[in-house]
């Protein structure tokens, strides 16, 4: 859905979901500047039970002069356009307010109740709202920086629903927390005014109340309903216990529960315990050491009713601990006599130098969907990417030992395409407009075997590791026993053959 389809209507209303958050204030915000720009009649309001309380909403609004409006339960039809913000219409979390034309913008899972819509945008991978419309906006080659009080309302929606920036996992929300334009000092003053007196009281009592397992060593809180990020606080303070190495604090709110996650291990992603917490339910995901998520009601109901929150959690979070073993290429000689020969497909990989995209002795960051890439460039070093979008740094000795050029342009579509950022001048790149193509000169012979058990691989001198689930392979290069990682079912039965 692009923006500009619709322009056809004079007259729009923009909704954020009832009782909004600062991010649903923000991407409607948002929504609202592009509109009036346009010419366009345009309101931005709310509407449930309670009007805007929280100090740090009030303060959002007042400082960057937000024209949001209260509207009354069964206050009648909306003319022209509605569109639902951080929201679905028909969800329990948005009055219906009848409409000519609705269409809506939403980050949350799919889960649309009328067919009566003219467009929709929904991206459930995104961490908020507000990256949403950020990134419709420049799709509509909209100035963003050239509004400070804009950016500062789509930073702090940002800021907001990825509890302070913490449960950041997407690239596109870390594109724009580091593009965007604010003002620092309202930022700063809204963040000094996250919590009252009421909620350093739930924080204390919610402390006290912890659940403790001492043989995976986590603990579990459910505090009493509150701002979602009241949780970071409180599991922030939480995994500084030395008994734990893992720990879970949730709430319960009217359409499901929020839950935030801390880890201090290696052998522990918060991001990746996050996702197995919101497995088929909701949704997470974050950092390695701070995460966080959300479990649908109405899902949670379907799958595991009757099964009291608590339980759930200390139930998924055995679980996960039980799912996997650790395999550590650096501590084991791994024994091939159980696994079968095979040999990698000849794949097109997109290949750049990196001294032709930066001046060499730069530094600079790779974005990729599995985190960022820190390189200094030199003249012989070669970056690839994958169809899948995934990034290997490597000397431009392997690449002519292991690679041939095969073409002058790549024409690969990853999911996210992996950007370059120059961080003298603060300059982007777009890899993928880059990116010539090349193959394996030779055939690359290894060990493989399917997984019956879930496991973890640290590969050689790595301090991350790989997942993988039963069903993916574990492969080591034949050459060097020591070159061990995991490779996803779909992936190697596309890509590897077995050798007779």
């Amino acid at each position: 859905m692009y923006l500009n389809e619709l322009d056809k209507y004079d007259i729009i209303t923009i909704q954020a979901h009832d009782n909004p958050d600062a991010d649903a204030i923000a991407a409607g915000y948002a929504l609202y500047v592009y509109f009036r720009t346009k010419g366009k009649k345009v309101t931005l309001i709310y509407s449930g039970r309670y009007r805007i309380q929280k100090t740090n909403l009030r303060l959002m609004i007042d400082k960057l002069e937000i024209p949001i409006e209260y509207r009354e339960m069964q206050a009648g039809h909306i003319d022209g356009l509605l569109i639902t913000v951080d929201c679905q219409y028909g969800a329990g979390n948005v009055y219906p307010f009848t409409a000519d034309a609705i269409a809506v913008i939403d980050h949350h899972q799919k889960e649309i109740h009328t067919n009566n819509l003219v467009s929709w945008e929904i991206a459930s991978n995104l961490g908020s709202c507000s990256t949403l419309v950020w990134r419709m906006l420049l799709d509509e080659q909209f100035p963003v920086n050239d509004d400070i009080r804009l950016g500062t309302a789509l930073y702090y929606g940002l800021y907001r629903d990825t509890n302070q920036l913490s449960e950041i996992c997407y690239p596109l929300d870390m594109d724009m927390r580091d593009s965007v334009k604010y003002d620092k000092y309202i930022i700063q003053h809204l963040r000094n005014s996250n919590m009252s007196l009421k909620e350093l009281e739930i924080a204390g009592v919610a402390m006290i109340r912890y659940i403790y397992n001492d043989r995976f060593h986590y603990a579990i809180i459910q505090a009493q309903p509150c701002d979602p990020n009241l949780l970071g606080l409180i599991s922030d303070f939480l995994i500084q216990v030395d008994e734990l190495t893992t720990c879970v604090v949730f709430n319960q709110l009217e359409d499901g529960y929020k839950f935030s996650v801390r880890s201090c291990v290696k052998e522990v992603r918060a991001s990746e315990l996050a996702q197995f917490l919101a497995a088929d339910v909701g949704s997470g995901g974050g950092h390695v050491e701070k995460a966080g998520g959300f479990i649908y009601r109405r899902k949670y109901e379907e799958k595991f009713a009757g099964i009291h929150s608590e339980e759930y959690f200390s139930k998924r979070m055995n679980e996960y601990f039980e799912s996997f073993d650790i395999l550590d290429a650096d501590k084991i000689d791994l024994d091939t006599s159980d696994m079968q020969c095979y040999y990698i497909k000849p794949l097109v990989i997109g290949y750049a130098e990196a001294g032709a995209l930066i001046p060499i002795g730069t530094k600079g960051v790779i974005r990729t969907l599995e985190g960022d890439i820190e390189l200094e460039a030199s003249r012989d070093m070669i970056i690839l990417i994958n169809d899948d979008g995934k990034v290997k740094v490597i000397s431009g000795c392997e690449f002519r030992d292991n690679y041939k050029v095969i073409g002058q342009s790549c024409n690969m579509n990853p999911e996210y395409t992996p950007r370059l950022r120059n961080l003298e001048n603060g300059d982007i790149l777009d890899l993928m407009t880059y990116m010539k193509s090349c193959t394996y000169k030779d055939r690359i012979h290894v060990y493989a075997k399917q997984l019956e058990h879930g496991i973890k691989v640290f590969s050689q001198n790595s301090e991350s590791y790989m997942v993988g689930r039963t069903g993916d392979y574990l492969v080591v290069t034949c050459d060097n026993p020591q070159d061990i990682y995991m490779v996803e079912k779909d992936t190697f039965d596309k890509n590897y053959q077995e050798i007779d």
